[in-house]
């Protein structure tokens, strides 16, 4: 899409097998749901013909970003996969003791959604009235410590094998910032899961800051500009599509998120688009710019079913139920498109994104 970065980043050694190909993923955010993209980093880095360059991230994505460039450093691929395990463990763990939990009717019924739980209730009624500086004013925020304990952030910061490119917002400017490994805090993770409704704004630099969805979910450019692989792979978590027209409060404000949420990375992609096009007509330079190959790992048609409330589920039984669901779908896409990396795109920009 964009300039030609000047000096080659990707990790690929020498020696490597004839069919390894390099990608970059792009991770969207969505709270629990982070869980579904924990499955499909497991499976692609349980394949030894896959090699990353880089990951943008947002939210959950970001976590789960740092979580693999730590266990990375500590022991390649496996270490890798250990660590998104214990996170995801730690985070199940958190949320054991939190005030949001499925009621009885929920458990009964088997669904994944808190929005009847009495306690997802009492939350969204008080973040309706009350701000995260009146509910919370001592600022407590255990998410913030679960970062600092289950990450080795100086690992991340001299991970040389994965470029991460971490979003979040300011609040003052209402401009992106991008966070790269030799940057990388608890604080600026935090800073990209950080919903103004339920966290105090995350300092940065003396900067405060808000989920980085609101300006990139994730952002592209920094992958475009910065890694020299052509694929990339995007991990959605936020439906892009819903048949049904909601007519409920919650489902509405639900809706309501996903389009917010996917609106950037909209607008991403209609970039790329017009840029490949002139590429391929031979109206820009190629030796300065390049067409982008794009594929997804979309969100599984059971995901399509989960409500936003469940993204506060932090249940192991649930964010196990998720991983699985991620692994298999990145399974079915590399049976389905690795012959395609480096050779096309596997998404129609102009049918799901314009």
């Amino acid at each position: 899409m964009a300039r030609r970065p000047a000096t080659t980043q990707g990790p690929a050694s020498k020696g490597a097998p004839k069919r390894r190909k390099t990608i970059c993923l792009a991770l969207q955010g969505g709270g629990s749901h982070g869980a579904f993209t924990w499955g499909v980093l497991d499976r692609l880095l349980q394949d030894e013909r896959i090699e990353i360059e880089g990951i943008s991230g947002t939210s959950a994505g970001a976590m789960n970003a740092a979580v693999a460039a730590d266990g990375l450093v500590r022991d390649g691929r496996n270490g890798a996969r250990a660590a998104l395990m214990q996170f995801w463990e730690a985070v199940a763990r958190l949320g054991r003791f939190g005030p949001i939990q499925r009621g009885p009717f929920e458990v009964a019924s088997g669904t994944w959604n808190l929005q009847d739980s009495p306690s997802h209730i009492m939350l969204d009624w008080v973040s309706r009235f009350l701000s995260p500086y009146q509910f919370n004013p001592l600022n407590y925020n255990p998410l913030l410590e679960t970062l600092r304990s289950t990450i080795d952030f100086d690992n991340v910061r001299r991970c040389t094998k994965l470029h991460l490119f971490i979003a979040a917002t300011s609040v003052r400017s209402g401009k992106i910032r991008i966070f790269e490994n030799q940057d990388l805090s608890a604080e600026a993770i935090m800073a990209s899961a950080c919903l103004p409704h339920l966290f105090q704004a995350v300092e940065v630099d003396g900067e405060p800051y808000w989920d980085g969805g609101y300006m990139g979910n994730p952002a592209l450019y920094p992958l475009i500009y910065n890694c020299e692989t052509r694929d990339v792979v995007i991990i959605q978590v936020n439906p892009m599509v819903r048949n049904e027209v909601p007519t409920t409060t919650p489902d509405i404000l639900d809706r309501l998120n996903e389009i917010s949420f996917n609106s950037s990375l909209m607008r991403e992609m209609r970039a790329i688009a017009f840029v490949s096009r002139l590429v391929e007509e031979n109206r820009l330079d190629q030796s300065r710019y390049k067409r982008m190959l794009i594929h997804r790992i979309d969100v599984a048609e059971e995901m399509n079913a989960l409500g936003a409330s469940s993204k506060l589920n932090a249940e192991l039984k649930f964010l196990h139920y998720l991983r699985d669901l991620g692994r298999a779908e990145a399974d079915t896409w590399l049976a389905r498109n690795f012959d395609a990396l480096g050779e096309r795109s596997t998404v129609d920009i102009g049918t799901d994104y314009l």
